[in-house]
């Protein structure tokens, strides 16, 4: 436990510059796959919402 809390609390680990680049990628490849992420994502709750009101 100690070495998770050794490592969460390092300074020299990752810079802001690094958090910055990781975060423009991601919103970048949302922004790419917007289109196949909707659909997806409207597929998984309407097969959530007749699945549940089966039960």
């Amino acid at each position: 436990m100690n070495h998770v809390r050794d490592f969460l609390l390092e300074e020299d680990g990752i810079g802001v510059v690094e958090i910055i680049l990781i975060l423009v990628v991601l919103i970048g490849l949302v922004i790419i796959f917007k289109k196949q992420l909707t659909s997806l994502v409207n597929s998984i709750f309407n097969k959530i919402t007749s699945q549940s009101s089966g039960i």
